[in-house]
């Protein structure tokens, strides 16, 4: 049986431990479906920071408790800050600037492997904080939707980028448009999924594949992710050179002169993460 390491969050909101190397982080608002109060944003956006300074974390999990992964913003409350309600637009421009980077952006920027785990619904902001993630599982009854023109709002968190990077121009266009609810087997067609599993089997296949990530070559996993961001946006001979000088990093590390070993020995490798 796997040691588990409890993780203090500073709320009950957001739940974490340690198990096997993996931080698996849940959103735990079940009775609203995990919406993201200002108090779980705040929370998760310092633990994926912190998860991805950790050296003995070698992977991140993300769930949600209950029967969703997140619902996202809390639409109950939007309507109801005074205190947002007091700023002027350049200030809630501002802020919510300042939020997004601090928890979509560090999940994107981690660079260590994460994985969402989808029980459930993931709309809004909810379901950018899955896509933003490298792979996705979802539970075969789990329903994905960008949910903004339902409440008339034009969508945040990354979506319009990471929606059209994994499924297009043009179907970007239509799941926000139409808002549609997308079970996860049209999901899986799409790509906003890796793979779907038995609602009853998702807790264990994707922490098994967490698991297999957190075994892996993280410092290599690491510069694959750097070079996979660079090349969104590079010409292929720029892409090219930027993957040389990773290559050599990874050349250069104890992980590749570990999998070299294991290959000559007919093993498999225990990689370190350097």
């Amino acid at each position: 049986m796997s040691q588990r390491l409890q993780i203090d969050t500073g709320t009950g909101e957001l739940l974490a431990e340690i198990r096997d190397q993996v931080a698996v982080i849940t959103l735990n608002r079940p009775e609203v479906r995990n919406a993201l109060s200002s108090r779980l944003s705040g929370a998760l956006g310092k633990l994926i920071k912190r998860c991805d300074e950790d050296s003995q974390i070698r992977a991140i999990l993300i769930t949600g408790a209950g029967a969703a992964f997140c619902a996202g913003g809390d639409v109950n409350g939007m309507n109801q800050s005074s205190a947002a309600a007091e700023l002027t637009f350049d200030q809630r421009v501002s802020d919510l600037r300042f939020n997004q980077r601090a928890v979509w952006g560090a999940l994107f920027g981690a660079r260590k492997p994460t994985v969402a785990a989808i029980p459930g619904a993931a709309a809004g902001a909810g379901l950018a904080l899955a896509l933003a993630c490298d792979i996705r599982v979802a539970a075969q009854s789990a329903i994905l939707i960008t949910a903004y023109a339902r409440v008339g709002l034009s969508g945040d968190c990354g979506i319009a980028w990471l929606l059209t990077r994994l499924v297009g121009f043009s179907r970007a266009r239509e799941l926000m448009f139409l808002s549609e609810r997308v079970d996860a087997r049209r999901a899986e067609s799409l790509g906003l999924i890796n793979q779907s599993a038995p609602d009853a089997e998702l807790e264990e296949r994707a922490f098994a594949l967490a698991a297999t990530l957190a075994r892996g070559p993280t410092f290599a996993f690491s510069c694959m992710k750097s070079n996979l961001d660079h090349a969104l946006n590079a010409e292929f001979l720029e892409s090219m050179d930027y993957e040389a000088e990773s290559l050599i990093r990874t050349e250069l590390s104890l992980d590749h002169k570990e999998g070299t070993r294991a290959f000559a020995e007919k093993r498999s490798p225990v990689f370190h993460g350097r």
